[in-house]
C-alpha cells in the first residue's frame, strides 16, 4: 500500500492514482484504477451504486489496504510542501441533542485545550472567519442539532476550511439536501476552487449538476471507464457502459445530461430542472 504525499507531480496534477486495486473479503471493490485530478480544479467522481467511490475516497485518505499508488502532488499553487487534505463525509452522525453550538463544534476540532476550559480566541476568529466564507456566519451560536441537513453540510465544509487544504475531499455532500441548498453549496464549492489554490474531488449522483458544474469527471465502475471534461465523458455512449442503461444527453448546455428523454415542461424546463429542447420522440420497438 502506498500513499505518499509531497511527491512531485506531472501534467500539473493534484492527485495521481496508478493501478489501485482494492478488495475486501475477497470481494474485488477496485481494480487496477489509475486516474488522475487537475490542480485547483472541481472534478466529479462519478457511478452506479457499488461502484466503488467511497472505497476509492477512503483508499486517498489511507483508510484502506490496497495497491498500487496513490500521489498527492506539492507543486504549482501548492509549494513544495505536503499538502493538507480535507474531507466532508456524506452525512455527520451525531447526538442532535447534545448541547453544544457550531462555534463550539469548530473550535473543538481545531483547539487541543477541552472546550471546558475556553475557546481559544484565535479559533473563534478563525472559525467565523470560516463559517461567514460558506455563507453561515449567522448560524455560529445556534446548536449543531438543530440545523438543516444542507447548513450541517456547509458547516462541515467551514471545518474543513479552518486547516487552510489544498485537496478537498467530497462524499456526496449534498445527498438529501434540498434543491435550493444544493445549489447553494456547489457555488461556494466553485468559489472555492475559482483561486486555483484548492482542488476538489466531489462524488456524485447527480449527472446533470455534474455536467454543469465540474470541470474534469472520472466515471467508476469498480473500474475507471473514462475520465476528462464532461462533455467527452458524459456522452450517451459512456453513460450507457457506466450506468448500464441509456440515458439521454442533450448536450450543448449540459443541464441535462443523463436526463430521461421526457419533454420540458410548458415553462420550458425539464426534469432535470434545465432548460433545453425536447428530445425527439422514441422510434418504434425491435420487431415492431
Amino acid at each position: 500500500m502506498v500513499v505518499s504525499r509531497g511527491a512531485a507531480c506531472t501534467l500539473g496534477h493534484a492527485i495521481e492514482i496508478e493501478g489501485v486495486s482494492v478488495r475486501l473479503d475477497g470481494v474485488a471493490i477496485l481494480e487496477d484504477v489509475s486516474a488522475s485530478v487537475p490542480m485547483g480544479r472541481l472534478c466529479a467522481l462519478v457511478g452506479p451504486n457499488g461502484a466503488g467511490k467511497t472505497t476509492l475516497l477512503m483508499t486517498m485518505l489511507g483508510l484502506v489496504s490496497h495497491s498500487g499508488q496513490v500521489r498527492f502532488c506539492g507543486c504549482g499553487p501548492h509549494g513544495s510542501g505536503v499538502p493538507r487534505i480535507g474531507y466532508v463525509p456524506q452525512r455527520l452522525d451525531f447526538d442532535r441533542s447534545a448541547p453544544i453550538s457550531v462555534l463550539d463544534f469548530l473550535c473543538l476540532a481545531a483547539q487541543r485545550r477541552p472546550l471546558f476550559l475556553g475557546r481559544r480566541r484565535r479559533w473563534v476568529k478563525s472559525a467565523r472567519a470560516a463559517l461567514a466564507q460558506v455563507g453561515t456566519g449567522h448560524l455560529a451560536e445556534r446548536a449543531l442539532g438543530r440545523l438543516s441537513g444542507g447548513e450541517l453540510q456547509r458547516v462541515l465544509l467551514a471545518q474543513v476550511l479552518l486547516d487552510e487544504p489544498h485537496v478537498i475531499l467530497l462524499d456526496e455532500p449534498v445527498s438529501g439536501v434540498d434543491a435550493a441548498g444544493e445549489q447553494l453549496f456547489l457555488d461556494l464549492v466553485r468559489e472555492i476552487t475559482a483561486s486555483g489554490e484548492h482542488t476538489v474531488l466531489m462524488v456524485s449522483h447527480d449527472i446533470s449538476v455534474v455536467a454543469e458544474r465540474a470541470e474534469h469527471v472520472i466515471a467508476l465502475n469498480r473500474t475507471v471507464l473514462g475520465q476528462g471534461p464532461p462533455a467527452e465523458v458524459l456522452t450517451t455512449e459512456g453513460l450507457l457502459r457506466l450506468f448500464g442503461v441509456r440515458l439521454h444527453f442533450a448536450g450543448a448546455n449540459g443541464h441535462a445530461a443523463g436526463c430521461p428523454p421526457v419533454a420540458p415542461t410548458p415553462g420550458g424546463k425539464c426534469a432535470c430542472g434545465g432548460e433545453h429542447d425536447a428530445p425527439p420522440p422514441a422510434g418504434p420497438e425491435p420487431g415492431r
